[in-house]
């Protein structure tokens, strides 16, 4: 439907438009024949598709030729004169019935008056004596077949202004057929001047009257096998016959999208700290500055004054650092990156293998990884897995995130394959089995809720490993019960709620929370769980430096790094049959938050730099050090 604009628009020629507009055009390959028109009609807001194009109803019948009551949409050109794809005039605009985040699809169409009737027709779903409630969730299952995406901003990156936009066409730019010969093509189109987005539609051969209009739903998709699992919310298809296992990528995947990065210069001599006076520290980490009051240290306002350098913003040249400075210390390892960003990390993790219980060939390796993967370069062997598991029964619930946001940002809980399928459209993202079989812990007010534990661990060395862990961790929980359903309430199924509710976070510590933990399941010991953490984190960062960079993390004599390690417990069953909370490893952060944990433990940084900077021993702090 036409927009209405509210006050008359400012003379915009064709030079502005395609000043403003020409990236986008030459992007999305549109031919420089149709610009004109397309500027001429959104300056009108002309929608004339109608007037060429129409839709047919196609009734299905049985081999009798007996109606079966089922149909079909077919657009078709009504011109008599058919379709010249190349006369500049055959550019047309197509509305977009619905746009929306995919986080807040079901509260529009539950309070969006006519909204959910009108998605409800695009997609020819039968609603009678249906609540509304039942309508919406058929609706929001029912809709990844429809849906489109967009983005203009930096996506390949992931950063936080790459935000995909989900939009739905209307009735009739929705009921044009999938081709894999296709007669035209619809890309989306942003607007400048009225700050809207449309869909363009425009032909790429010649059409007679009465043709069908045909797009390819899964453009610019070359592979097969990607192909083939792209259009699976249309064209059903047995995947199982490809192999679900992975491979590690070589190197050049790891240098994709990763800023150059060079080494240290080995060969320097890199001095200890001085034992003679305080040790100088640049920051700009507003709790090191409030929590570091050891009196050996010293805060610097200048950075060239300074022994060591902790910054929240990403370093890189480690070689120039090491050449120039070769006396001073940072807070970063070169190409740390394959544990902090979460397409690299589980390749990283699965270096590690299980091997001391049977494993079922559809669970991931190690156990304290959750099965990940990522949907851009995986989709074929992730719609193998996801097939098999769904043959089998088993759960199927995953979690899909961006590469490199937090803070809960642009994540998705579904078990809906369709779905899964259509975000590898809006981004890079990983796919992770969501842990149904969570271990839970009971909130009086509340009753049983996930949690997480955020750890902070220093990394002090590779080659050999020398990693200090910190083992005052604190737990993170939802504010409502567990359960599989309402998978888009971040309140039940995300746990940073300091982000969007901090009114509702809960302060529970270490020593509290071990103590519930163990009343609310008899016969498990912390001591335990907390043995195969360390065990986990001791086994991810000897991975994370087994093989050369940029495949793994480089030694660096000048190197120090904080991280904080998300974990969450699930239940596994062992060989005898006993239940057990096994650790999972969930991502590892960057410069993480360490308010919460300095509260409590006011010394945190006090210890870590004295661990990690003069070698003082962990005797009597809560720390400990792992080695290899």
């Amino acid at each position: 439907m036409p927009h209405a604009t509210a006050e008359p628009q400012v003379q915009f020629s064709y030079a502005d438009f395609v000043k403003l507009h020409r990236v986008q055009l030459e992007s999305a390959a549109v031919p420089e024949r149709y610009w004109h028109t397309l500027h001429v009609k959104l300056k009108d807001e002309v929608f004339d598709a109608g007037s060429v194009f129409g839709l047919m109803r196609v009734e299905h019948v049985d081999e009798d030729g007996e109606e079966t009551g089922k149909y079909s949409w077919k657009a078709a050109v009504t011109d008599d004169e058919g379709v010249d794809y190349l006369d500049e005039k055959h550019i047309y605009l197509i509305d977009h019935a619905w746009s929306y985040s995919a986080d807040k699809a079901r509260a529009q169409l539950r309070v969006v008056p006519g909204l959910a009737e009108r998605m409800a027709g695009i997609m020819d779903l039968k609603t009678e004596g249906k609540t509304k409630e039942e309508i919406v969730e058929e609706i929001f299952n029912e809709m990844w077949k429809y849906n489109q995406t967009y983005s203009f901003a930096n996506a390949p990156k992931g950063s936080e202004e790459s935000f995909a936009v989900w939009y739905i066409m209307d009735e009739f730019g929705s009921r044009i057929q999938h081709s894999y010969e296709p007669s035209c093509r619809l890309v989306p189109f942003f607007y400048v001047p009225m700050q809207l987005t449309f869909s363009i539609l425009f032909p790429v051969k010649n059409l007679e009257e009465g043709e069908e209009i045909t797009r390819d739903y899964a453009e610019n998709t070359d592979d097969p096998l990607v192909k083939k699992a792209k259009l699976l919310p249309w064209v059903p298809a047995d995947m199982t016959y490809i192999g679900h296992q992975q491979e590690e990528p070589g190197e050049e995947y790891f240098e994709k999208y990763r800023r150059e990065e060079p080494l240290p210069n080995l060969d320097k001599t890199f001095p200890p700290l001085p034992r003679d006076r305080r040790i100088k520290v640049f920051t700009d980490e507003q709790y090191l500055q409030q929590y570091l009051t050891s009196d050996r240290f010293k805060l610097v306002n200048n950075a060239k004054d300074a022994d060591i350098l902790w910054l929240m913003e990403h370093f890189f040249d480690h070689k120039e650092f090491s050449e120039e400075m070769p006396e001073k210390f940072i807070n970063q390892f070169p190409h740390e990156a394959v544990l902090t960003v979460k397409d690299l990390m589980p390749i990283v993790a699965r270096r590690v293998s299980s091997t001391t219980e049977q494993q079922d060939e559809l669970e991931s390796q190690p156990y304290w990884l959750s099965q990940t993967y990522n949907l851009n370069t995986e989709l074929p062997q992730f719609a193998s897995l996801f097939q098999k598991r769904e043959s089998k029964g088993l759960d199927n619930h995953w979690i899909c995130k961006p590469y490199n946001l937090s803070r809960g940002l642009d994540i998705h809980i579904t078990s809906n394959l369709n779905y899964i399928i259509k975000l590898s459209d809006s981004g890079p993202k990983v796919a992770c089995k969501y842990l149904d079989d969570t271990v839970l812990f009971h909130r009086p007010e509340i009753g049983g809720v996930k949690f997480d534990l955020r750890w902070f661990v220093m990394l002090c060395g590779v080659q050999p490993l020398k990693l200090c862990v910190c083992k005052t961790f604190y737990p993170r929980f939802p504010c409502k019960p567990f359960s599989l359903d309402d998978l888009d309430d971040f309140e039940k199924h995300f746990t940073s709620m300091t982000y969007v509710s901090p009114q509702n976070v809960v302060e529970v510590y270490r020593s509290d929370f071990i103590s519930r933990l163990e009343e609310q399941y008899p016969g498990h010991h912390w001591e335990d769980v907390e043995k195969k953490i360390l065990k986990a984190l001791q086994e991810l960062f000897t991975a994370a430096y087994s093989a050369p960079p940029p495949r793994g993390i480089a030694p660096s004599p000048q190197s120090r790094a904080m991280y904080g390690i998300d974990i969450m417990l699930k239940w596994r069953t062992d060989q005898n049959g006993e239940r057990y909370m096994q650790p999972i490893i969930l991502e590892v952060n960057f410069t993480p938050d360490c308010s919460r944990v300095c509260k409590h433990y006011p010394d945190f940084y006090n210890d870590m730099f004295a661990v990690a900077f003069l070698d003082d021993d962990v005797i009597g702090k809560p720390l400990v050090v792992l080695t290899s």
